[in-house]
Formats: structure tokens, sequence, C-alpha cells
């Protein structure tokens, strides 16, 4: 198979590419050039950001099985990128998100027959709104080559190595400081993501299977808990940590949000869990999802973040994660009730 990807030296992009090396797939990567590409693969360089920025591959003679496109921005880049590629390759692969879906987000928890996408989006646009961006990427897919040989892999939750958004990264880098940790409660809250390793063995299945039209990409429900998951964050820094696990009335009234203060984490019981970590994968998995054990996904994820020296890139785009330091001690330091000691590294 030949693959061309576009982007194809960060995080997801970086995955599908080493994957399809793997393989034994003939991978060509489009990039700016900012990053190092995977070892094995052919280059081309441009910035579809700017005028003339596919003049590489409009220049270039090859010809492919399927491109990749992660691309977050506005929808009128994917147009472009597509619209060139029609003829030389045999389908498009668009790596979306479940945000396209206007809230609240299909669920297992949610009512039949969810699933009203986000209105105001076009294939043509120019930047807007994450939601509306991922969604006029994957009309400008569809538009270009077709709903036959177009797919849309619209992701959930994704960690794993080369994470730059700062989910799994910001947990590392906290637990390995030590010390008393704000760990979100209950301990054994189900969660749910997909390492980006195992999104792109599936991703490359689907496209030898000529899958097309959108799939909803994620672990399956109660992959892991938010206990296992910091247990293993624990686990392979060897830090002296302590989590302190936290009932999220606590965590709520200190004005900590979810998602973002502490990442991955969002309160049970409420809207906001059913949509991020009760999504029906039933689909995904018939065709081929298989996924790793989370202490594979947090041990290779720490193995990565020290290897680059500990401190993890972030792209510019997205939100700055993490709890600030003053309010976790304060929260900690105040005996607030609904906190309990954990057992840190000692649990098994």
């Amino acid at each position: 198979m030949r693959l061309l990807v576009l982007g194809g030296t960060e995080f997801v992009g970086r995955a599908v590419a080493e994957a399809a090396r793997e393989r034994g797939w003939e991978v060509t990567v489009f990039h700016r050039g900012c990053h190092q590409p995977p070892s094995g693969v052919r280059t081309l360089l441009g910035d579809r950001t700017t005028p003339d920025g596919l003049a590489a591959l409009a220049a270039d003679a090859g010809t492919w099985d399927a491109v990749v496109d992660t691309w977050s921005a506005e929808p009128r880049a994917v147009l472009a990128a597509a619209r060139l590629l029609r003829g030389r390759a045999a389908r498009y692969v668009y790596v979306s998100s479940r945000s396209v879906y206007a809230w609240p987000w299909p669920s297992l928890d949610g009512p039949a027959g969810a699933g009203e996408l986000v209105g105001g989006a076009a294939a043509d646009a120019g930047p807007t709104d994450y939601a509306r961006d991922k969604r006029g990427g994957e009309l400008a897919a569809v538009e270009a080559f077709g709903a036959q040989d177009s797919l849309l892999v619209r992701a959930g939750l994704i960690l794993g190595p080369y994470e730059n958004v700062g989910r799994l990264p910001w947990w590392l880098t906290r637990i390995a400081r030590g010390g008393p940790v704000l760990a979100p409660g209950p301990r054994g809250l189900p969660v749910q993501f997909i390492d980006a390793r195992d999104l792109a063995g599936w991703l490359l299945g689907a496209v030898a299977q000529g899958l097309s039209g959108p799939y909803d990409l994620i672990g399956p429900p109660g992959h892991s808990t938010m206990g296992e998951l910091l247990d293993q964050c624990v686990r392979v820094t060897g830090a002296d940590a302590e989590l302190r696990w936290t009932d999220p009335e606590v965590i709520l009234a200190a004005g900590i949000e979810p998602w973002t203060g502490l990442p991955v984490w969002v309160p049970p019981d409420s809207e906001l869990y059913a949509c991020v970590h009760r999504t029906d994968v039933s689909r995904a998995l018939a065709t081929g999802l298989v996924c790793r054990p989370a202490a594979r996904t947090v041990a290779d994820t720490w193995r990565w973040l020290t290897r680059i020296g500990g401190v993890a890139p972030m792209r510019p785009d997205r939100t700055v994660k993490g709890v600030d330091p003053q309010v976790e001690a304060r929260l900690l330091a105040g005996g607030v009730p609904g906190t309990t000691p954990g057992q840190g590294a000692s649990h098994d």
C-alpha cells in the first residue's frame, strides 16, 4: 500500500506514519519541516496555509492508495488538498473529532437517535471554532472524494506517546514531582480514551478494508479508570507521590474545571461525563479496533517524555491543561472533608 500523510511528524499523524511503515507500506509525509519525520518515509515540504503552499505536492508525480489528513484549522485547507489529490489517491481519510456533534454528543446514556451535527460549517470556510472547523474538514473531504471514497474518523480522547495536547503528560509530570497529589474521585470512575497508536492501527485496517463514512473512534467504555490511570503514573515515574482521592463536589466547589483543570476527569452523573466517557464504539470494534492496556499507554508515554527531557510539546491552538499548583496545595492543605489519602506506589 502507498500512503500519503498530510502532516505525519506529530502525535496522531506520526502514529499513522510509523504504523504504516511497520506494516511495510510506502509512506510519504507532506509537512512544514518543523519536526523530524519518522524514519523510512519520503518527505515533501510545504505549508498549506501559505500561497502556493501545496506546490511541492502538486509538482510531485506520486499516486497513493490513501491520504490521511489530521488538519484542525480552516476547512478550506482540507478542501484545497483534497481537490488537488482527487485524481491521484483512491481514498481520503480525515481524522475528525466527536466535537462535530451538536451538544449533547451521542452517548450510551443519551436519547435514541442523538447525533445531530453542528451547524454553520462549510467546506470552503476560513477558521471559525474547533467543532465547525472539524465538521468543515469532513465536508471538504466528502466534497472532493465523495461519500464512498472518504473515511471520517470521529475520534474521542486520544492519549499516548508524542501527545501535544497536554493531558497525560501533565499527569505524569505532576506525579513525578511527588508529594500529595489531588486525585479526582471516585477512584473507580470508568474513563474512555484511545492510544494514538491504536487509532492508527484501526485506521490503516479500515483503509485496507475500504471502509467509508463516519466512525466514532475511542476505546470501549470502561477501558480504564481514573484510579488505574493515576496508579500507573505513580508506578512508572517511581515518584514518592501520595494520591489524595477527592470527592467531585469538593473539586468543583474549589473552582477547578473538569476536563482541563484535571485532565481526562469529569464528574460522574453529569451530561459531560456521558458524552466523553460513554461512547458507543461497537461499529469500530466490529471492524477491527483493538486497544492496548492503559498500563502500556502510560509507560510508553513516560518513556517518550523522559527521552525528550521531560517537557512535552504543546500545540498553540489548544487550551492549557492542569490545576494551578497553589489551588491544589491550598485544597490539600485545608483538610477539606471528602479528601482521603491514597496508597501511592504501593497499589498493585
